[in-house]
Formats: C-alpha cells, sequence, structure tokens
C-alpha cells in the first residue's frame, strides 16, 4: 500500500476519533453540570433556623467519652400544622406533633430514636421565640406548648432542662414534606389491625398488610384513638414502627440503585426539612446518613421514654422513675439497659405485623393498634 494511501485512511479515522472524543466530553459535561445543578438545588431545598441562638436558660455541658467521634444528640421535630391539608377538619396553632431525640454514640456503633409524648407534663424554662420575645417559663406544661410558644429554641430549653442532655443539632420535618418523602419512596409497608374511621380527623384506613403512599401515609403516623385506646402512646409506637420501616425502605437497594427515585426522595426530604446551620450543607447531610447507614439497621431502634398518668389529670403523661436512668445512660454514651430497650422497634423489622409474637407481644400490639 501506498505511502498516501496509508495516510488518507489514517486521516479518515482521526476525525472520527476526534467526534466521539468531543462527544464523550460534552455528555461528561451535560452530567456534571446536572449533577452539580442538582446539588445546588437540593441544598436550596433547605431551610436554615439559627434556634440555638435564641436559647436563654441555661445549656448543660457535654460529657466527654471515648469515641472516634463525639456522641451526636439531634432532637427531631414534626409540626402539626394543618397548613395545605385541606381535607383535615380544623386548624392547630403549629405544635410540636412528634419529638423524638436520635443519639448516636461516640464509636457509631449504636443509634436510639427516643419519643416523647405531646401530653406529657413537664417544665418550662423561659425562652425566646422567632420573633425575639421573651416566653415566660411555666412549672406545669404540656410539651407541645413549647414549640406553638417559642419554636425550636424553646422546644430544645424545655428538652435540655429535662434531660440534662445537650442538643448538637435539630431538624424540622414539615408534613406536607413527609408524603412526598413516603411517594418517592413508591410507598412504605404497613399494618393495620382493624378498619379506622374517623370523621373528626377524615383518617379513613382499611384494616390489613398494604404499602401506604400520601395521605394515607400521613393518616397512618396521625391516628391516634380510632385503633388504640391509649391516645398518644399507642400513636408514638405507630409512628416508631412506621420510621422503621421507612429508614428499612429508603437504604434498600431498591432506592440506592434507582437514581430517578433517589433523586425524587431526596428532593422531596430537602424540601420539608429547616435545620440548623450545622446540617444545613448536603455534605454534613450526607455524611451522618451514612454513618447511621453504617451502624447496621439492626442497632437503630426506636423507644419511648418511660412514661406513667400524670396524678391530677389521667389524659396526661409523666415521666416514670425510668426516665432518669434513660437520660443517665445516653449522656454517659452508654448502651441501654434491657429494661429501657426490650421493646425497642429495630430499623431492620421491614414489614410490620410479620413473625410469630409471643403472648405478651401480642397484647402489647394490640394495646398500641399494631398487628401481631
Amino acid at each position: 500500500m501506498s505511502y498516501y494511501a496509508k495516510h488518507r485512511r489514517a486521516s479518515s479515522k482521526r476525525p472520527v476519533l476526534r467526534a466521539v472524543a468531543a462527544s464523550t466530553a460534552l455528555v461528561l459535561l451535560v452530567l456534571a453540570g446536572t449533577v452539580f445543578l442538582t446539588y445546588r438545588h437540593l441544598e436550596g431545598n433547605i431551610t436554615v433556623s439559627n434556634g440555638f441562638d435564641q436559647i436563654v436558660a441555661p445549656r448543660p455541658d457535654e460529657v466527654e467519652v471515648e469515641g472516634p467521634k463525639k456522641p451526636l444528640n439531634i432532637l427531631l421535630l414534626g409540626s402539626d400544622t394543618r397548613e395545605g391539608q385541606t381535607e383535615v377538619l380544623g386548624q392547630t396553632p403549629g405544635l410540636s406533633d412528634t419529638t423524638i431525640l436520635l443519639h448516636l454514640s461516640a464509636d457509631r456503633e449504636r443509634a436510639y430514636g427516643v419519643s416523647i409524648p405531646r401530653d406529657l407534663i413537664v417544665s418550662r424554662p423561659d425562652c425566646t421565640g422567632p420573633d425575639g420575645k421573651m416566653v415566660p417559663g411555666a412549672d406545669v406544661a404540656q410539651w407541645n406548648e413549647a414549640y406553638a410558644l417559642g419554636g425550636e429554641a424553646c422546644t430544645i430549653a424545655q428538652f435540655e432542662e429535662m434531660s440534662k442532655l445537650r442538643v448538637n443539632h435539630f431538624v424540622v420535618v414539615d408534613f406536607n414534606g413527609f408524603k412526598d418523602m413516603v411517594d418517592a419512596l413508591g410507598g412504605v409497608p404497613v399494618c393495620v389491625p382493624e378498619e379506622v374511621n374517623d370523621p373528626v380527623g377524615k383518617i379513613y384506613l382499611p384494616a390489613g398488610s398494604y404499602e401506604v403512599t400520601g395521605n394515607q401515609a400521613l393518616n397512618y403516623v396521625r391516628v391516634r384513638n380510632e385503633i388504640s385506646d391509649n391516645g398518644d402512646i399507642g400513636r408514638m409506637k405507630r409512628q416508631q414502627t412506621f420510621l422503621a420501616a421507612m429508614v428499612n425502605k429508603a437504604v434498600s437497594a431498591g432506592t440506592l440503585f434507582n437514581p430517578p427515585r433517589l433523586v425524587k426522595f431526596l428532593n422531596a426530604g430537602t424540601k420539608s426539612l429547616t435545620t440548623d446551620p450545622g446540617l444545613a450543607k448536603l455534605t454534613d447531610l450526607f455524611e451522618l446518613a451514612q454513618e447511621v447507614r453504617g451502624i447496621g439497621l439492626g442497632k437503630v431502634q426506636f423507644l419511648t421514654v418511660p412514661i406513667m398518668a400524670y396524678e391530677p389529670d389521667p389524659n396526661r403523661l409523666a415521666l416514670a422513675p425510668g426516665a432518669d436512668a434513660l437520660w443517665e445512660q445516653l449522656r454517659m454514651d452508654e448502651p441501654l439497659g434491657k429494661e429501657l430497650s426490650s421493646d425497642a422497634t429495630k430499623a431492620s423489622q421491614g414489614k410490620p405485623g410479620s413473625g410469630q409474637p409471643k403472648p405478651e407481644e401480642a397484647q402489647e400490639a394490640e394495646e398500641n393498634g399494631l398487628c401481631a
């Protein structure tokens, strides 16, 4: 073959190679730009609150413990404001409907989610509301009044006075965002022991095991008396069971390796969040999520602070003696004893209502409106 023929053949290949290289570079640039824009969009969804700056009560010190990191105490709050929920009768002033302390151990080997009843009677210290006005304290106050009166700052101050645990971060989740998160996952499995017909809250749920999305999911975590006689206690237990199933679904391969579903879930999640500045960046949230995931779902446990009836009013609750032991063990970053964690719900318990429960477990499930 002549020199000119070889030259022409080589020259004809170069434009093709250059075109492939240029196309590949363009695709990579587009993907990089999309990822960057998605990142900026998701981070821009998060609302930042300076609630820690509004706390005026003395704050507890952190206890020095051994570990590669320090323990983290994150207060998770959900507001029961009915804004945007036209199907629900009535309005509320934005009380704290759900309060959960998420404690991560310093060695990142344990995670506890401790529910605090909204009907719990405690003392509330002086605090400052979002408008900068002083909110006087009270010796006798219902737990969820703090959020209505002074938002995150008052709730954190109230929690720290009660537990002597220092809160490192807080996250507020709104109900509408919660619905979107469940929808983004494609539903979360629940088991409803009996049909629910609540005309006041407009909550209607069929009996049986199935996956709920949207309003059904919201109704399931809101319902109080229709499927149990213990009001907020049963509802907290159902919320813990639902959160365990939701965490299980969120970290499953079906979500993590499904980019459209994952982005949809992250978009819904970030839209629903209000956090302190320390958790306002996606990198912070991602690191926290990785740490929780690394703990293992079997060691992510949800439980309720020990409680008993409030003597002056049987419709309210008081801390039981075991609460002091719970706060002390968390403060010292110790594993919870069996007396405190024996009835905890684990995030590894995928579908509710499965397995063969013991008689006492079946009775407890019935009391709390859960399937045995």
